[in-house]
């Protein structure tokens, strides 16, 4: 009884934060000339933040109205395409009343996301919504995993002025290379609904690259925020671990978690990565981002930084070496370990390849110098990379969310199980079969504080991954690596692959998780089917701002990005 009137409580309060926010707004809203639907159309897609905030100084719109701009586009089309797991429509518009009400009295400074509607990735914490992480589980009425607070990339972006309007879909646990979640289903490619977006941030990208929010935010623990920016035209920052705080994002892998912004371009993604950044004392790592180069990171966007640079590609994305996901540790005898490398090996498959040195000659044609050599990373380096293992400390990190950020029924995997009846999930409890066992090897769970191993299975190869990655750029004298940011085109989920359901495209990308380097994707091109192909950058650590440097540089030169084309009805709204 006192569970339903606390949330019969905060419905009401809510609603009434809305009508007041409404009320307050109302002034400015009558002075706006009611804005034409076509104009705004023309206006809104694929609209900027610097060209948004101008028409909020020029009184051409009201926040209010951009808000339902996107909302309508919400309810038109997120039926088909299933991006947006939760639409926060009323929080929404009471946000946007505030931001107008506030513009009218004059009271203040505005953020630099003043208005700027954007989406949040499902396992991201919202205080007062679920956090589903994907999983059915996290939903089960009267015990779903309600946020008490917000993130920490969630409070920043609140405080900059985004208006949230909603939950972006995810696969379970963000624990797949495509998007369909056992709590929602199946997100669609905004380019074509048949095709995968991608995982695990599939949702955010489908919203984003369709217009329904100007950006959003990803989280990636092998390649979840850059493939699926890859399949959907757009650009996905991974930042250097340690620049972005992940607390307050339920983890799949803690020790190669990351958070970055997802966004149509590169001066959204570098104002939104602006706002992200900074320590964070519930995050330890961030400790570290006193290194990182001063911001805001839009003062390295200039157009012709890729002139002069050196980019070299890796010959082991090239060959398709195998990287398992989490890594071996020590006690799997070499032998084995080869076997199961070549068992993840993901050939890189023609098309890809021939689209990917058409943009190499792009590359060299705005200035910058590309370098193939068999000395590049080569399969040694994954094999290095192999052998950086994190299962050991899944469990760890599930306990640490769900400590801070579980409901006040459970804080803990033990608690779940109580209060359910039934456990957490083995991805997020180290206890999945298919990383637990190698043979006779069997990986059990500790803090990794206290685990004796943690230097031979972890720190030790993560430093001399890392330290290969360094000395191939100095001997070489490059400024970062390129390579393709998935090994396939996305395909086709109407049809199987290899014989079973689609289960999405792939990457070699999840060594950029094990070394914690920055990484960003951009737009390609396309292929000749019309889908986007996505071009990878990475460099040294806290080179974030050189990176997006690189990737605005590009972007001006090729201008590839074009929005796609949506239907709003049909084609495959119920698919598996």
């Amino acid at each position: 009884m006192s569970l339903s009137f606390m949330r019969l409580s905060d419905l009401a309060s809510r609603v009434l934060a809305c009508f007041v926010a409404l009320w307050l707004a109302a002034p400015v809203m009558a002075r706006a000339r009611p804005p034409s639907p076509a104009q705004m159309d023309k206006d809104l897609l694929e609209v900027t933040i610097p060209q948004l905030q101008r028409y909020y100084a020029s009184h051409t719109y009201t926040v209010v109205q951009v808000v339902q701009w996107y909302l309508a586009r919400i309810e038109r089309y997120n039926g088909v395409y299933r991006a947006l797991e939760t639409v926060l429509q009323s929080q929404a518009l009471a946000a946007a009343a505030m931001e107008d009400s506030q513009a009218a009295a004059g009271s203040g400074q505005h953020g630099p996301l003043w208005g700027v509607p954007i989406v949040i990735k499902a396992n991201t914490s919202i205080e007062g919504q679920v956090t589903t992480d994907g999983w059915a589980g996290f939903k089960v009425p009267g015990h779903e995993l309600i946020a008490p607070r917000d993130a920490t990339i969630v409070a920043r972006l609140r405080a900059a002025g985004a208006i949230l309007l909603g939950q972006a879909n995810m696969p379970d646990f963000a624990n797949s290379d495509t998007n369909r979640s056992s709590s929602f289903g199946r997100t669609g490619n905004a380019y074509d609904v048949r095709f995968s977006p991608g995982g695990s941030s599939g949702g955010i990208v489908t919203a984003v690259t369709a217009n329904m929010a100007v950006l959003g935010n990803g989280s990636d623990t092998g390649n979840s925020i850059r493939m699926p920016a890859a399949t959907s035209a757009l650009i996905g920052v991974f930042p250097t671990r340690g620049l972005v705080s992940i607390a307050g994002v339920a983890p799949l892998d803690w020790l190669l978690d990351d958070v970055g912004p997802i966004a149509r371009n590169v001066t959204d993604a570098a104002i939104a990565l602006s706002v992200m950044a900074g320590e964070d004392p519930l995050d330890p790592r961030t400790a570290g981002a006193t290194d990182a180069p001063p911001g805001p990171y839009t003062r390295y966007l200039k157009a012709d930084a890729l002139k002069g640079k050196r980019f070299g590609v890796p010959q082991f994305i090239l060959q398709g070496s195998g990287i398992p996901f989490h890594g071996l540790p020590a006690a799997v005898p070499d032998e084995a370990a080869k076997q199961l490398e070549a068992e993840q090996a993901i050939a890189l498959q023609p098309a890809t390849r021939a689209v990917f040195m058409k943009a190499i000659d792009e590359l060299r044609a705005a200035g910058a110098t590309v370098v193939f050599d068999d000395s590049i990373l080569p399969a040694s380096f994954a094999s290095t990379a192999s052998r950086v293992s994190t299962y050991a400390y899944v469990r760890e990190g599930t306990q640490k969310f769900l400590n801070i950020y579980g409901p006040a029924q459970y804080h803990s995997a033990e608690q779940y199980a109580q209060a359910l009846g039934q456990p957490l999930a083995p991805p997020i409890l180290g206890e999945d079969p298919l990383y637990a066992r190698f043979g006779d090897v069997v990986i059990s769970q500790h803090n990794i504080e206290e685990d004796p191993d943690a230097e031979v299975n972890y720190y030790g190869p993560r430093r001399r991954t890392l330290q290969a990655f360094l000395e191939t750029l100095d001997r070489l004298h490059l400024d970062g690596y390129v390579y393709p940011a998935i090994q396939m085109p996305p395909p086709d989920e109407t049809m199987p692959q290899n014989g079973h359901l689609s289960d999405g495209p792939h990457s070699a990308t999840g060594w950029v998780n094990m070394i914690g380097v920055p990484a960003v994707v951009v737009v390609g091109g396309f292929y000749a089917g019309g889908l986007p192909f996505g071009l990878e950058f990475s460099a040294r650590p806290w080179s974030d701002g050189q990176l997006l440097g690189y990737a605005y540089a590009w972007e001006q030169a090729t201008h590839h990005r074009h929005a796609p084309v949506l239907v709003d009805h049909g084609l495959l709204a119920d698919a598996p």
